[in-house]
C-alpha cells in the first residue's frame, strides 16, 4: 500500500508533490538480528507483519528508524514518546505493535557461522543507502583553506566559554556556521532534485536544515552513523545554531532522537577530519542537495617534516581540506566552487563573520583579524632590526594593557559590546597573528622570562580584560605598582576561593534578593530604595569584613546613602527583621521618646559581626541624611577617633585596628564636591585613617540622569585618581570577581595604608524609589533591565555549571530565607502596634553648667610651661616677643587677650585629662596671627607644640591646619566628636562666612542629629564674626541661620565679648556632660584690644556667665535705658556712652539657650528703664529676629534690612556704625 509523504512525515516536514512512501512485503524481522529473531517470535513479543519502508521518510537515517521500530514492536513503552506517537498515528493498524502474553521460554536457534556476518539492520540499511546513492549523478569540488584565523578566534571564544563553565565551541560548529552563511550567499546549493509526474524538478525548500553526521559507538563495539538535522538555520544566529547543534549531539548520544530530528534535511556536514582523514569524498544520499566533508587540520605536506620553530618562523598556516559533493542534476560546478570560496572567505574573517559570532555568544572583545606576515627574508640584514622593533612593540603592548586594559573589560552587565582601542590592538605595534607563536620577553606577565605572544596576550587578557578591570598605573609609587602587578598577574585576578566561600556568596545573594522582593510584594508602594541589580554589594561587604577580622582589625565604621541601606542593615548589621518590618508598618521606636526620629533608610546601627571562622569584629553604620555623600567625612572623623582610642596590639599601628568603609553611588561619587574633599584628606596627617575602602554601587544612573549627562570623565571613579589610589572595576553580575577584588583591596590597604576603590558596575531594577517610573526617561535601559536575569540567578547557574552546587539543592536556599522573612512579618503583624502619641513640647532649658574655674596658681604654672620651650629650639625672633608678653599678662602687667585666655583654657583641659582637638584653616598660627599654638624652629623648621609638654599624664592637644575645605572638614570634626564625648573638638573657619560651604553638615548633623538619631555631639565651631569695614564677605558668620535652627535645646550659640568669657565658655563646653554642639561667634578686631582683655581674677573668680551686667552702674534705679547687645558692638556703645550712667550696657554672651531668667532679673533691677536691642547686623540678619519675641523690647537698633551682610565701603561702614550706636543710646 502507499501513504502520501505529507501524511507520513512528522509535523513541519515538507514533501515533494505527489511523492509517496512505499511499503515492501518483507517480514518485520528482516530488520532484526537473525540470532534474536526466533527467540522474539517464540516469546510472542512481536507479530509477523509487513514492515514499512522508512527510506523515503528518513533517508540515511532509515536504519536508525527501523531499529527504534523494532524496539517499539517488542515493547512500545521502551521507545521515546515522540516515536511511539509517530508510529501509532502515521502507520496503518496492521503495522503497529500488538501486545502478546509472555509465553514460556523456548530454545535459541543455532548461531550463524563466525566467518560470515550478515549485513542486516543498520548495517544492511547502510548497504542499501550506499547502493541507492549510486543512482545520484554527483560531482565534487575540493578546496584547501588556511585555518590560522579560525584557530585563533576559536581559542578566543573558548577562553570566554571556559571562564563561565560553558560548553566549548568546536571547529565543526564554526565550519557548520560558515556552511550556513555560504549557502545563504549561494542559494543554489540548497536545491534538491525531485520528480513529479515522471518529470524532473528543482526544489528550493523554505527551510535550510543542516544535517550533522554523528558517529556513535554500537553495543557490539562497531560504529553507527546517524544524521539528525538542525532546523531553520537560516533564521538562527550563531548562538542558536550552536545550541541546536549541541542538542542534536546530546540526543544522538542519549538515543533520544525523534522522527522530527531526521526529516527535511537539506544538506549534510560530515567531519572525518576528527580521526585524521585529510580528504574525503562522501556519498550523497537521495533527496539531499550536497554533502560537505572537512579534513584534518594540519600543516601542508611540504612542511610536515619541519620543526615547529621553523614553521612558526616562516609563518606557515595550518590548512584544512573541504570537499563539496553535490547533486549535479540541480547544482553546477561553478556554484559549488563559489560556495567553497565563500566558506574560505568567511573562515578568514570576511563579512564580519567572527564579529557576528562573538556578538551572538556575548564574547566581550574583538576577534582576531587575518593579516600578512611581512617580515624580511631569513638572512636579511633587516631581520635583526625588525626583531628588535617587534620586541620593543611587545613591551609597549604589555604596558598598554596594564594602563588601559580596563577599557576592554566586560564591566556592564547589560551590554557586551566590545570596544575598539588602538592602544590594545597588536597591529598598532607591528604585530600580527603570525607572531602569536613566536617568543618574546614577557616582562613579568608569565612565570617564564620568555613566552609566546599568545601566552603573554592570554595573561594580560585574563588579568585585565574579563569581568575585572584595574586602574593602577597612574600611581607614582613604584613599590605600590609592582605589588599590585605581581598580585594580579600572578593569579590572573582569579584568587582561588573555597567551596564554602563560594556558597557563602550565594547565601548572601539569596538573602539580599529575597529580602528586596519580599518587601516589594508585602509593602507595595513603600519607599525602600532597593538594592536590586546591585546585590553584589552585600557579599562584597561580607568578604571585606571577613578579611578584616582575619587580619585582627577590631572595628569597621561604615557610611552609605539610602540605596540598599535596608539590605545592609538586615544582612550586614543583622538588624532584626521584625524591627525593619515594624518600621514599614509605621511603628515608632520606643527608644525615641523625644525628637523627630527619621525614616528607616537613614538610620544607623551598631553590631558585632561574626565571620565564618567564628571571629568577631565590631561594626557601626553611621546615620545618614538624604544629602548624598554628606556622611563621608563624618565616617572618617568617627574612624579616626576610634583609632586613637584603640589599644594597639604589639606591632600594630592604629590603622590596623579600625577601618572606614564608604559606599557610594556613581552619580554622587563623580558629582558631589564633598567626595573630593574627603579623598583629599586621606593622606593628611590630621585626617588620615590608614586607608578607606570605597565601594561604588555604580548602577549607571543618577535618579533619571544618564552618565553622559552627569559627568565629563569616562568612569565615575576617575576623581579618585587624583590621590594616587588603585581602582578595581568589576561586573556586578560577577560576585566572585567583586569578592576577589575586595580581598585584594583590603590587602593593599593593609600594606600601604592608603585608600582603595572598588567600582561595582551594576544596574537599578526599579526607579529612584519604588513609586517612580524610570522608563519615562530611560526606555531602552529599562527594557534591557526587565529582560535581564538577577545576579543571584546568574551566579547560581554558574555554580551549578561549575559543579559547586548540585541543582537539586538550589530550592533549599530560597526556602529557608522565605521562611525566616514570613515568620518575622507574621510576628510583627500579630503584635499589637504601639500607641502613637505626640511628643511633649520641649521648652528651652537654660544652660547653667556646673564647672568651677581654674586657680590662679594653676594658670600661672601652665603659662610658664607654655613659654618654656627646649633649649635647642630657636623660635622666630618676632614670635619670641609676642609670646613673651603673655608672661606679663598673667603677672597683671597687661590684659589677658583672647589668644592667651584660649590657650590657658586648653591647658586646663588637657592637664585634667580632657583631649583637645582644634582643626581649621591656618588654626595652628591663627588666621589673624594671634594663636601660635604651633611653633616652628627658625633654623631647622622643627615643629613644637607647647600644649603637649605640660606633663607626662596630660591628655593630647592636637592642632591641625586643615585643607581648604568646609563641608568635609566640619563633617570630620563632627564625626570625631560623636565618638569623643569626653573631649573638646573644635573646628575653626578662616572667616565666619566660610561656614556657608558647610551648611549641609550644620543642618543635617549638628542641628538635627540628636533629634533624628539620638546622636549627640559636642563639636565646637569658632566662626570669626564682626563688622569692622572689611566688606560683605568677611563680616558675618551668618548668626541668624544658626539661631533659626535652635530648638529643643539642640545646640548652644554664643558671642563672647571678652577673653574671660571666651575662656570660661570653652571650659564649660568641654566639662559639661550634656553634649551639645556649640557655635561661637569669635572676634576679629577685639583680639588685641586691651579693653576686651581680662584680668587673672576674671579667669579665676567665676565660671561662665551667660549675661554680663554693667559693672559701672551703681544706681540701677537711675537707669532710663538698658541697651542689650552681643559681641564687638558693646565697645562702640561703651565709647559713645562715656560717663552717662542713665544708660546701662548689658552683654548677652549666650544667645541660645536663651538666658531668660538672667534677663528677667535684670529687668527687675532696672525696673524704670526701657530695654533696647542693639546689633551690628542688618535687621533681617543677626540676632534680632530670634530675640524679638523672647523678651519685651522697647525698640531695637540695627542696620537696615539688606540683601548683602555689609557694605564694601569703609566710610559708609563707619557712618552706619555711628548711626546705629546713636539710635541704640537714644542720642538720635
Amino acid at each position: 500500500m502507499a501513504v502520501p509523504l505529507s501524511a507520513a512525515l512528522p509535523r513541519g516536514i515538507a514533501a515533494p508533490a505527489e511523492a509517496s512512501v512505499r511499503f515492501c512485503t518483507a517480514p518485520v524481522w528482516a530488520s532484526i538480528s537473525l540470532a534474536r529473531r526466533g527467540e522474539d517470535l517464540a516469546r510472542g513479543l512481536i507479530t509477523v507483519m509487513h514492515q514499512p519502508d522508512f527510506e523515503e521518510v528518513f533517508g540515511l537515517n532509515a536504519a536508525y528508524a527501523e531499529k527504534v521500530y523494532g524496539d517499539y514492536l517488542k515493547a512500545p513503552d521502551s521507545v521515546p514518546e515522540e516515536w511511539r506517537t509517530w508510529f501509532e498515528t502515521e502507520l496503518p493498524p496492521e503495522q503497529r505493535a500488538v501486545a502478546k502474553p509472555k509465553p514460556a521460554p523456548v530454545a535459541t536457534p543455532a548461531e550463524i557461522s563466525e566467518e560470515l556476518t550478515p549485513l542486516i539492520g543498520i548495517a544492511g540499511k547502510i548497504v542499501k543507502n550506499m547502493a541507492a546513492s549510486l543512482t545520484v549523478p554527483t560531482a565534487t569540488s575540493t578546496r584547501e583553506v588556511p585555518v590560522k584565523v579560525l584557530i585563533e578566534n576559536r581559542y578566543s571564544i573558548n577562553r570566554h566559554q571556559v571562564g563561565q563553565y560553558l560548553p566549548k565551541v568546536s571547529f565543526t560548529h564554526l565550519i557548520g556556521w560558515a556552511m550556513v552563511q555560504a549557502i545563504l550567499r549561494v542559494p543554489a546549493m540548497a536545491a534538491q532534485y525531485v520528480e513529479q509526474g515522471g518529470k524532473p524538478f528543482r526544489r528550493m525548500g523554505k527551510s535550510l536544515n543542516i544535517g550533522i553526521a554523528v558517529d556513535l559507538p554500537g553495543k557490539d563495539g562497531r560504529r553507527n552513523l546517524v544524521v539528525p538535522s538542525i532546523k531553520d538555520t537560516q533564521s538562527l544566529d550563531f548562538a542558536g545554531f550552536f545550541a541546536g547543534f549541541n542538542e542534536q549531539i546530546k540526543k544522538s548520544r542519549a538515543g533520544k532522537l525523534t522522527p522530527a530530528d531526521f526529516g527535511g534535511t537539506t544538506c549534510t556536514l560530515t567531519n572525518p577530519g576528527t580521526i585524521g582523514t585529510v580528504s574525503s569524498l562522501p556519498r550523497l544520499m537521495v533527496g539531499q542537495s550536497f554533502i560537505m566533508a572537512t579534513g584534518a587540520i594540519t600543516v601542508p605536506g611540504a612542511f610536515q617534516g619541519a620543526a615547529a620553530e621553523t614553521i612558526t618562523e616562516l609563518g606557515v598556516s595550518q590548512v584544512m581540506m573541504l570537499t563539496s559533493t553535490y547533486d549535479h542534476r540541480v547544482i553546477q560546478g561553478a556554484e559549488s566552487g563559489q560556495f567553497l570560496d565563500w566558506i574560505h572567505k568567511l573562515l578568514l574573517g570576511q563579512e564580519n563573520f567572527y564579529e557576528d559570532i562573538f556578538a551572538s555568544m556575548k564574547v566581550p572583545y574583538r576577534p582576531v583579524q587575518n593579516s600578512v606576515d611581512r617580515r624580511p627574508p631569513l638572512g636579511s640584514s633587516l631581520r635583526e632590526s625588525e626583531n628588535l622593533e617587534r620586541a620593543a612593540g611587545v613591551m609597549t603592548y604589555i604596558r598598554s594593557y596594564r594602563v588601559r586594559g580596563h577599557v576592554l573589560a566586560k564591566l556592564d552587565p547589560l551590554t557586551f559590546e566590545p570596544k575598539d582601542l588602538p592602544e590594545l590592538d597588536m597591529a598598532s605595534y607591528g604585530l600580527t597573528i603570525w607572531d602569536k607563536e613566536r617568543m618574546f620577553f614577557a616582562n613579568g606577565v608569565t612565570t617564564k622570562p620568555f613566552a609566546t605572544l599568545r601566552e603573554i596576550q592570554e595573561g594580560l587578557h585574563l588579568t585585565y580584560c574579563r569581568n575585572i578591570g584595574v586602574e593602577y598605573m597612574h600611581i607614582a609609587d613604584q613599590d605600590q605598582r609592582q605589588w599590585l602587578r605581581k598580585r594580579m598577574e600572578g593569579n590572573r585576578n582569579e584568587e582561588e576561593l573555597s567551596k564554602g566561600s563560594q556558597l557563602r556568596i550565594l547565601d548572601k545573594l539569596v538573602e539580599a534578593e529575597a529580602f528586596e522582593q519580599f518587601l516589594h510584594t508585602r509593602f507595595v508602594g513603600h519607599k525602600r530604595f532597593s538594592l536590586e541589580g546591585g546585590e553584589t554589594l552585600v557579599p562584597a561587604i561580607d568578604a571585606l569584613l571577613e578579611r578584616a577580622a582575619e587580619n585582627g582589625l577590631s572595628r569597621a565604621v561604615i557610611g552609605m546613602a539610602h540605596r540598599g541601606r535596608l539590605n545592609v542593615l538586615a544582612h550586614v548589621m543583622h538588624k532584626p527583621l521584625t524591627k525593619i518590618f515594624g518600621e514599614f508598618e509605621g511603628y515608632l521606636d520606643p527608644g525615641m521618646a523625644q525628637g523627630s526620629g527619621d525614616v528607616k533608610y537613614h538610620l544607623g546601627a551598631s553590631a558585632d559581626y561574626q565571620t565564618s571562622s567564628g571571629r568577631t569584629i565590631a561594626i557601626e553604620l553611621a546615620c545618614n541624611p538624604s544629602h548624598l555623600e554628606a556622611a563621608d567625612p563624618v565616617v572618617q572623623g568617627m574612624a579616626r577617633a576610634r583609632q586613637e582610642q584603640s589599644e594597639n596590639a604589639p606591632g600594630h599601628e592604629i590603622w590596623d585596628e579600625v577601618m572606614p568603609i564608604l559606599v557610594h553611588g556613581d552619580a554622587a561619587f563623580a558629582g558631589q564636591g564633598v567626595v573630593f574633599e574627603t579623598l583629599q584628606m586621606s593622606q593628611l596627617h590630621g585626617y588620615r585613617t590608614g586607608g578607606t575602602v570605597h565601594i561604588v554601587v555604580n548602577n549607571q544612573i543618577g535618579y533619571t540622569t544618564s552618565p553622559k549627562d552627569s559627568r565629563s570623565t569616562p568612569f565615575c571613579t576617575d576623581v579618585a585618581k587624583a590621590i594616587q589610589v588603585p581602582i578595581f572595576h568589576v561586573n556586578g553580575d560577577d560576585p566572585l570577581a567583586a569578592v576577589r577584588m575586595i580581598r585584594l583591596a583590603f590587602d593593599y590597604r593593609t600594606q600601604f595604608h592608603t585608600d582603595v576603590v572598588l567600582d561595582i558596575t551594576c544596574y537599578r531594577r526599579h526607579g529612584h524609589n519604588e513609586g517612580d517610573e524610570p522608563s519615562y526617561t530611560q526606555p531602552l535601559l529599562y527594557r534591557a533591565i526587565e529582560a535581564h536575569p538577577t545576579v543571584r540567578t546568574i551566579y547560581q547557574d554558574y555554580l551549578v555549571r561549575a559543579g559547586v552546587l548540585p541543582k537539586e539543592e538550589v530550592a533549599s536556599y530560597d526556602d529557608k530565607v522565605q521562611s525566616r522573612l514570613k515568620e518575622s512579618l507574621d510576628e510583627v503583624r500579630a503584635t499589637e502596634p504601639p500607641a502613637v502619641s505626640l511628643p511633649p513640647d520641649i521648652g528651652d532649658k537654660e544652660w547653667q553648667p556646673n564647672v568651677l574655674p581654674a586657680t590662679a596658681e594653676q594658670l600661672q604654672q601652665w603659662n610658664a610651661s607654655l613659654l618654656a620651650w627646649p633649649a635647642e629650639f630657636t623660635p622666630h625672633p618676632k614670635l619670641k616677643g609676642v609670646l613673651g608678653r603673655r608672661a606679663g599678662m598673667i603677672e597683671g602687667k597687661d590684659a589677658i587677650d583672647f589668644a592667651t585666655a584660649e590657650t590657658l583654657a586648653f591647658a586646663s583641659l588637657v592637664a585634667a585629662g580632657v583631649p583637645v582637638r582644634l582643626a581649621g584653616q591656618d588654626s595652628g598660627r591663627g588666621t589673624f596671627s594671634q594663636r601660635h599654638s604651633t611653633l616652628y624652629d627658625a633654623v631647622d623648621g622643627r615643629r613644637f607644640v607647647p600644649l603637649n609638654h605640660l606633663s607626662e599624664e596630660q591628655a593630647p592637644y592636637v592642632v591641625v591646619d586643615s585643607l581648604l575645605s568646609e563641608e568635609a572638614a566640619l563633617g570630620f570634626e563632627y564625626g570625631y566628636s560623636v565618638v569623643t564625648p569626653a573631649g573638646l573638638t573644635l573646628w575653626e573657619a578662616q572667616f565666619g562666612d566660610f561656614v556657608n560651604g558647610a551648611q549641609i553638615q550644620i543642618d543635617q548633623f549638628l542641628a538635627a542629629g540628636e533629634a533624628k538619631w539620638q546622636q549627640q555631639s559636642s563639636v565646637t565651631l569658632l566662626l570669626p564674626h564682626g563688622y569692622d569695614g572689611q566688606g560683605p564677605e568677611h563680616s558675618s558668620a551668618r548668626l541668624e541661620r544658626f539661631l533659626q535652627l535652635c530648638a529643643e535645646n539642640n545646640m548652644r550659640v554664643a558671642m563672647p565679648s571678652c577673653s574671660a568669657s571666651y575662656h570660661h565658655l570653652l571650659r564649660a563646653q568641654a566639662l559639661d556632660p550634656d553634649c551639645k554642639p556649640l557655635i561661637v561667634m569669635t572676634t576679629k578686631s577685639l583680639l588685641r584690644q586691651r579693653m576686651a582683655g581680662s584680668t587673672l581674677a576674671d579667669l579665676t573668680d567665676h565660671a561662665f556667665r551667660a549675661v554680663l551686667d554693667d559693672d559701672a552702674i551703681d544706681k540701677p534705679a537711675a537707669v532710663k535705658r538698658v541697651v542689650v547687645c552681643s559681641g564687638k558692638v558693646y565697645y562702640d556703645l561703651l565709647a559713645a556712652r562715656g560717663d552717662d550712667r542713665s544708660i546701662a550696657l548689658v552683654r548677652c554672651e549666650l544667645l541660645y539657650p536663651w538666658p531668660q531668667s538672667m534677663l528677667a532679673a535684670l529687668q527687675a533691677r532696672y525696673s524704670k528703664a526701657n530695654f533696647v536691642w542693639c546689633q551690628e547686623e542688618p535687621e533681617n540678619m543677626g540676632s534680632w529676629q530670634f530675640v524679638r519675641d523672647r523678651f519685651t523690647w522697647h525698640s531695637r537698633s540695627t542696620r537696615r534690612a539688606a540683601a548683602s551682610p555689609a557694605t564694601g565701603s569703609l566710610l559708609r561702614h563707619k557712618a552706619e556704625q555711628a548711626a546705629l550706636v546713636a539710635v541704640a543710646l537714644g542720642y538720635s
